[in-house]
């Protein structure tokens, strides 16, 4: 039996903060999809307060689980291996691995791990996919995260190579409340 990481289902969400510079602003993340043998899952961002012009902006995400299929070096968005080991290293559970330039580059086997490494790559703006910029926000970079599969819990950091470096993303499971109804007849 192979146990899944804290949060990692479908219609999981999380609720917390990024930090940018001295501004904070409201974050939720919903998950649609995870399927953990393809080393994805997908779903929307929605971050409240970062413009005037759009106060709860809505994103499409999809994420690379660093593991079979992906490893800690990114190769594409603009990061080359410079600014993946300086964002990875931003995770004190990354120092296991940083040391070691083939672990790096190989697979990762998260389920003898206390954390599971993702990249978050937002892809389009919801429900308006055509809008692909907006004065104010950004989401043509990526997030480098780190979830706690014991607790839910996640921390991230945005890389853009024109943003701000080392936005900071603290995130928080939020337990489903079920609310079930029975009536006997």
């Amino acid at each position: 039996c192979i146990n899944t990481p804290k949060g990692l289902y479908p219609g999981s969400r999380f609720k917390g903060t990024q930090r940018s510079g001295r501004s904070s602003y409201e974050v939720e993340v919903e998950l649609q999809d995870v399927d953990l043998e393809r080393s994805f899952l997908c779903g929307y961002l929605r971050i409240s307060g970062l413009t005037e012009e759009y106060p709860v902006l809505t994103t499409y995400f999809e994420a690379e689980i660093v593991g079979k299929q992906h490893s800690f070096i990114t190769g594409k968005w603009d990061a080359d291996e410079k600014t993946d080991k300086d964002h990875w290293s931003k995770f004190p559970s990354f120092r296991e691995y940083s040391s070691d330039m083939r672990l790096l580059r190989g697979p990762l086997d998260y389920h003898n791990s206390n954390n599971v490494f993702m990249r978050w790559k937002e892809h389009f703006l919801v429900p308006d996919h055509r809008i692909t910029a907006i004065q104010g926000a950004s989401f043509a970079g990526f997030y480098y995260i780190c979830l706690d599969s014991r607790t839910g819990s996640i921390l991230g950091f945005y890389y853009h190579q024109s943003s701000e470096m080392f936005q900071s993303l603290h995130m928080a499971h939020v337990a489903a409340h079920g609310s079930g109804t029975w009536e006997f007849q």
